[in-house]
């Protein structure tokens, strides 16, 4: 997710999800995603790098990259592969209208011998690194009977399938009966398929991967603001002293990863999530969205937790 899921968050989760113990953490990570045509050319380059910065503790984790360019796709994926990734992602279902209009992401639904050509360049670029797709099982209708194919007959490693159309947004609940077809239509190939969309927990990721057949979950909104989603064990069990603890964890990574290149209000979004579901949540947030740095976030947070003592 774009402004969200960056180093900072990254290794949030990380940490308190237990990755590297055994059963414990995401099994892949996803970097944000980066436009394909600014990585290929040396200004824009040095504009966007900073969303692939990672951790160690990170792997393995993916780059995404979207666009409507092949040769930039190539360009991008070796990139990608020079700075130590271990995969890469298109992006093919983004619906934001800015996008749209580049004729990137959920705009190659519609056009997919470009979709196709894009893949194979990718796939050029990356040399023997895994390449992947994200995409919707439609633009404005449900349309994975012919879409779903052209993506397959790629070869790709694996396709995450949000199971809404372009035009559905989020405004209506996933289809994952449509998932589990494109599962079906993927027997006959080596592609993993990743189903996405309105998984609320590990659990609920679980029972929808054992009723639709898919390989794994893609899990976004449900670990905003909820690191621990992984870690069964203390999801439900985490104090608002810790949480608040870590959100100012959170807070003092992404100022040291992104003072030069990012504002520090874009930081805030995370508070909404951090922030809720206890007495006194509404006030606090208030007060962090007053906050220009860690260090005053931090001072916010020590206040409000004296308070409860």
């Amino acid at each position: 997710m774009a402004d969200v899921t960056d180093v900072a968050f990254r290794c949030v989760i990380a940490k308190y999800s237990r990755m590297g113990e055994v059963g414990g953490g995401p099994h892949v990570m996803w970097t944000e995603f980066v436009s394909a045509d600014a990585l290929a050319h040396s200004v824009g380059r040095d504009r966007v790098l900073h969303h692939f910065r990672f951790s160690q503790s990170e792997h393995p984790i993916v780059a995404q990259i979207f666009g409507a360019t092949p040769e930039n796709f190539r360009i991008a994926a070796s990139l990608v592969r020079d700075m130590g990734f271990d995969g890469v992602d298109i992006n093919m279902g983004c619906p934001e209208k800015n996008i749209q209009r580049q004729g990137a992401c959920a705009a190659l639904i519609q056009t997919p011998s470009l979709a196709k050509e894009i893949i194979h360049a990718t796939k050029e670029g990356a040399g023997d690194m895994p390449v992947s797709v994200k995409t919707r099982i439609g633009y404005n209708k449900v349309d994975v009977d012919s879409w779903i194919p052209e993506l397959l007959s790629c070869d790709i490693a694996a396709l995450t399938v949000h199971g809404r159309t372009k035009k559905e947004m989020s405004k209506v609940p996933a289809h994952w009966d449509v998932i589990g077809r494109v599962v079906q239509m993927a027997q006959d190939f080596e592609t993993v398929v990743i189903g996405n969309g309105d998984v609320v927990d590990i659990a609920d990721a679980r029972q929808k991967a054992q009723e639709y057949g898919v390989s794994g979950v893609m899990l976004g909104r449900a670990i905003f603001g909820n690191p621990w989603l992984f870690d069964e064990n203390r999801v439900d069990a985490v104090s608002v002293s810790e949480r608040l603890r870590v959100m100012v964890e959170h807070t003092k990574l992404y100022e040291k990863n992104f003072s030069d290149v990012k504002n520090f209000s874009l930081m805030k979004k995370h508070y909404v999530a951090y922030v809720s579901g206890f007495s006194g949540a509404r006030q606090l947030r208030q007060r962090l969205m007053e906050a220009t740095c860690a260090e005053e976030v931090s001072l916010v947070v020590d206040d409000f937790l004296c308070s409860l003592e």
